[in-house]
């Protein structure tokens, strides 16, 4: 029996996750790695800062439905990998084995600037941190007055600035919240997206602080490089991402940021039996943005190969298509679209966004939590 090894239970891996039953009809045997026993769907962690979503909204109970569909599923991280054994090394100390491996290990936020021991701090991945960020947001700001400061100009410090807002909002009103974006603000966007973007958190009454890089973040504190010293109770760091540094330690090749390398087929090139998706990998083909649209894209590709892989068949090339659609939620029931040139803002835009992310976690949720009925 070859048995297939999933590390990480992500959007890359759902549509794998959701044939499991398939995959041991044919005599494999499954075995998945994630760290909690529900995995939370990034798109809409700024909404559950805000108080739209709950955390069951926005999760999915992967443990419990890879175990009903007959995998073996360990709450475990890996911390390393020996490729040439074919192991995977967990944090318990555990090694595992594995025919075909994959990886959707996600992505890490960049805090070189946090201090170490610095409370009140909180990095926006993992997604079940904006919860934390959220609960603590509440409970300060029933007593005095709270000044949140969120570190990043990029979407992330946009969704979260003006969720941060949200939430406060949901408070009392007795926040005010500071968005630090360095020199430049959206700078990857459009003119229009970016102008849309500001106007979205101006009216919500942020403040945006440009000038200067972020220096360092500590408890209570946000220095800038210039030399300026700005006070704050909670701080939310979202300075972008890349992946967790696995790969290239493990001696296996890896991209300029450190995700996988892979080839056309989502392969590693050095060792054919491992493959990846998501934020974790490095696209040889062409670089991707570290955006959920890709990882949905690559699941039926990462299902067929892996399979194809334990069998000996032939294995299915990924194409990561064309424009996609962008829709920032910025709090308030409020967001930004852009696709194809077709810009807006306001309440329509989170309304397009609330009904496709919604139909992506009922797709992939099982019945008992789409319908309520809990055996």
């Amino acid at each position: 029996m070859s048995r297939l090894l999933l590390v990480g239970a992500g959007h890359a891996h759902m549509t794998l996750m959701e044939n499991i039953p398939a995959i041991r009809a044919k005599g494999h045997e499954v075995v998945v790695i994630g760290p909690g026993e529900r995995h939370y769907y990034s798109g809409m962690g700024p909404g559950m800062l805000g108080g739209d979503y709950k955390p069951q909204d926005i999760s999915f109970p992967v443990k419990r439905t890879c175990e009903q569909a007959g995998a073996t599923f360990l709450v475990d991280k890996c911390v390393g990998i020996k490729p040439e054994e074919k192991l995977v090394v967990l944090e318990s100390g555990q090694e595992i084995s594995y025919d075909v491996a994959s990886f959707n290990t996600g992505s890490s936020i960049v805090d070189d600037v946090v201090e170490e021991g610095s409370t009140n701090v909180y990095r926006v991945k993992p997604i079940e941190n904006l919860l934390l960020g959220r609960e603590r947001l509440m409970e300060m700001a029933r007593k005095d007055h709270v000044r949140v400061a969120v570190i990043g100009g990029g979407p992330a410090g946009v969704e979260v600035a003006g969720n941060a807002w949200a939430c406060g909002q949901e408070a009392g009103g007795n926040v005010s919240v500071a968005l630090f974006h360095g020199k430049t603000f959206m700078s990857r966007a459009p003119d229009s997206v970016r102008e849309l973007c500001r106007k979205a958190l101006l009216k919500h009454g942020v403040e945006l602080v440009g000038g200067g890089y972020v220096r360092s973040v500590s408890t209570g504190k946000v220095m800038l490089d210039n030399g300026q010293q700005h006070s704050a109770d909670i701080i939310f760091i979202a300075m972008g991402v890349r992946p967790r540094p696995l790969f290239e330690p493990s001696g296996i090749p890896a991209g300029p940021d450190g995700g996988l390398l892979v080839n056309k087929f989502l392969q590693s090139p050095r060792y054919p039996d491992i493959f990846g998706g998501g934020d974790c990998i490095w696209f040889e083909p062409q670089p991707l943005d570290k955006v959920g649209v890709y990882a949905v894209r690559e699941n039926p590709v990462l299902y067929h190969n892996v399979v194809a892989q334990l069998e000996g068949a032939p294995l299915m090339e990924f194409s990561p298509g064309g424009d996609y659609l962008l829709i920032y939620n910025t709090g308030g029931r409020t967001g930004v679209l852009h696709k194809f040139g077709i810009r807006f803002g306001g309440g329509l835009a989170f309304r397009i966004k609330d009904y496709i992310d919604s139909a992506f976690m009922k797709k992939f949720k099982p019945e008992y939590e789409r319908t309520g009925r809990y055996a």
